[in-house]
C-alpha cells in the first residue's frame, strides 16, 4: 500500500488538469520503518543521502524508477521502506511504500524498475 501525503494527493489532482506544482518525486529516500504520510523514519548515518531519481511514464496506474539507485547506510539497521521528496534535503514528502523485503547492508542498490508506486 502506498502512503501518499496530502501534498502528493493535491499534486496528483493538479496534474489531471495541469494546474499547480506537480513534481513531488525528484529524490528517493530509504526508511527504517513506515514513512506514514509524512516521511517519518528516514535513514541516517553511514554517508546516507537521498538519491536523485528519474521515473518511467506511468502505466496501468503504476510508476516505476527508470534508473538504479545506490544508497550508503550504516549497515546496522534494516531499511524497510522508500519515500519520495521534492528536494535532496528537507523539502516536502510525496509518497512512500514498503520494500519487498527489508535490507541491512552498508550499500543498498535498488534496481531500475524495482520501486513501484501505485495510484490505487
Amino acid at each position: 500500500m502506498a502512503l501518499a501525503s496530502t501534498l502528493a494527493c493535491n499534486a496528483a489532482l493538479n496534474g489531471l488538469d495541469g494546474t499547480g506544482s506537480t513534481n513531488r518525486m525528484t529524490h528517493t529516500s530509504l526508511h527504517t520503518a513506515t514513512t506514514s504520510t509524512t516521511g517519518a523514519s528516514e535513514a541516517t548515518g553511514g554517508g546516507y543521502a537521498r538519491q536523485a531519481t528519474s521515473w518511467n511514464a506511468a502505466a496501468s496506474a503504476t510508476k516505476t524508477n527508470s534508473t538504479a539507485l545506490t544508497f550508503s547506510t550504516t549497515g546496522a539497521t534494516p531499511n524497510t521502506h522508500v519515500g519520495t521528496w521534492d528536494a535532496s534535503t528537507a523539502g516536502n514528502f510525496g509518497i512512500g511504500a514498503a520494500l519487498g523485503a527489508s535490507v541491512t547492508a552498508a550499500s543498498v542498490t535498488v534496481a531500475s524498475g524495482a520501486i513501484s508506486l501505485s495510484a490505487s
